[in-house]
């Protein structure tokens, strides 16, 4: 894996047949829909993965049929995020086994800690992984937000590969460029999708867009016109983007909408089935009915637009 790491590395949806199967033949579509469309690598087990709701099992499988899908052609990273440390590592071997790249670590999400106990659970974590790692700010869903000096200090005293943010607050994501963009080896990635175009601009190196599974042409577009600073095709991408938040992301009123829109546009599309993993319940009729119409208009938004790999 060449450091940083660049591009678009979309968080693989977890494609199910029931709660605790796995849909093998629909990772096997999605896979391919994603690589051929050119994303730079993959993210298994995040958020969009429902990487803390699957058995060890399961995520197990997932890693192992994921890394022999895509067969070296991209980096593999594996969320290994646990609210407990043995949980983390045992993953992490796992995924370690199966040809994954890297892993990456939100802080324990249970008990509430302060930075220096966060810092100190980093640092013993790391000493008995088998794979380097990359930091994950996910304060809404852990109930801590990394400060910029924890960072730091993190990738100090671990030599830690990068961090991946999904804070959404763009000043302090500024700020970790400010503070980390010098070290040619440390990757700064986002995980807000209309960050995008401004991140990269400022210094950052990639994104981990949920709406890549959905369309990763559009997200790749969207990466290499801002490392050209093509203004102009930014701005003519970003309507897309806005679209996507606008009409896909908005179906249902759950709180999970992002996720459930993002799996049942797949499985309208074809590609897997729209099976979540408890405690989620997939969308209703009439939401996947709202994901059809939204799907449409997207894709109508896009048809001027040409989304193709040479």
């Amino acid at each position: 894996m060449t450091l940083p790491l660049r591009g678009i590395i979309p968080p693989l949806i977890t494609p199910l047949k029931d709660h605790d199967e796995l849909d093998v033949e629909g990772l096997e579509r999605l896979i391919a829909h994603l690589l051929e469309q050119g994303v730079h690598g993959i993210f298994l087990l995040g958020t969009n993965g429902e990487g803390p709701s699957l058995s060890y099992r399961l995520r197990h499988e997932l890693v192992g049929e994921a890394c022999r899908i895509i067969g070296g052609r991209v980096p593999v990273l594996v969320g290994i995020t646990d609210t407990s440390m043995e949980g983390s590592l045992e993953v992490a071997r796992m995924a370690k086994e199966q040809g994954a790249d890297a892993v990456v670590i939100a802080p324990p999400f249970y008990f509430p800690l302060d930075q220096e106990q966060v810092i100190e659970y980093y640092r013993a974590l790391a000493r008995r992984l088998p794979l380097p790692f990359f930091i994950y700010n996910m304060p809404s869903h852990t109930k801590i937000h990394l400060e910029v000096e924890s960072v730091v200090r993190i990738k100090e005293k671990t030599g830690a590969l990068g961090i991946k943010d999904s804070s959404g607050d763009q000043f302090y994501f500024y700020s970790l460029i400010d503070a980390l963009g010098g070290d040619p080896s440390f990757s700064l990635i986002t995980g807000t999708e209309m960050f995008i175009p401004d991140a990269i601009l400022h210094g950052a190196h990639g994104a981990v867009p949920g709406g890549a599974n959905v369309f990763p042409a559009l997200f790749v577009q969207m990466f290499e016109a801002s490392t050209r600073r093509d203004l102009k095709e930014i701005e003519r991408l970003c309507s897309s983007v806005m679209k996507i938040y606008n009409t896909l992301y908005r179906v249902s009123d759950r709180p999970a909408r992002i996720t459930l829109g993002i799996k049942t546009a797949l499985s309208v599309m074809g590609i897997c089935n729209d099976v979540m993993a408890p405690p989620l319940k997939k969308m209703d009729r009439e939401e996947r009915a709202g994901v059809e119409n939204a799907l449409r208009e997207i894709q109508e938004s896009l048809s001027s637009m040409i989304f193709t790999r040479s």
